[in-house]
């Protein structure tokens, strides 16, 4: 209950992966989907296990990896608005394993939730700790591949509706333009 409605609410995450399935449709997103949810996988883990007091918010590296993330998500909402519409250069441009993980790491969302959840549940569940952080893991990570599949499918049943070129230059520019509200929400926010 914790975790669904911070999953599912709009974010970096799920805002880039509807964009992306909207581009270029579902299957072109399971690469990105992958990385990013390995990415979540690894550090929610490393967090789990200790590196909390390192990533603590308000901390220097906490405030570099908020500021790193928004302007990576202004950096992709800059290259989607260039992005072509369709055809042939669509293949191109399409996210792959290292930006979905490079999107986890640089969200600053991301480790807000874990240390919430860490903080909130690190007492609950089996008596070893390793057990516990292992099933919080996988718990998190479980929870987020089902909110962003879900976004991703939502994105490209969008996406089919705009499939001439002057349609997806407009979906293009809206889904540029909603990423930068994001990237912009993570710098000031």
């Amino acid at each position: 209950m914790f975790l669904f409605p911070l999953a599912f609410s709009p974010g970096p995450g799920n805002m880039f992966f509807a964009t992306m399935s909207a581009r270029f449709g579902f299957a072109a997103t399971l690469r990105a989907n992958a990385g990013y949810h390995l990415a979540t996988l690894a550090v929610t883990l490393l967090i789990g296990l200790g590196l909390i007091s390192v990533l603590e918010p308000g901390s220097a590296i906490f405030a570099a990896l908020k500021m790193a993330g928004g302007f990576y998500v202004l950096w992709l909402a800059f290259k989607l608005a260039r992005a072509g519409t369709t055809g042939e250069n669509a293949a191109a441009k399409q996210a792959g394993f290292a930006d979905g993980a490079m999107l986890l790491v640089l969200n600053p969302k991301a480790y807000v939730i874990i240390f919430l959840m860490f903080t909130q549940f690190a007492d609950a569940g089996p008596r070893d700790l390793h057990m516990r952080v292992l099933v919080i893991t996988l718990l998190f990570t479980l929870n987020n591949l089902v909110a962003f599949s879900l976004w991703a499918l939502a994105g490209d049943a969008l996406g089919r509706l705009f499939r001439s070129e002057t349609a997806a230059w407009w979906l293009n520019l809206a889904f540029a333009t909603v990423l930068t509200g994001v990237g912009l929400w993570m710098l000031l926010g």
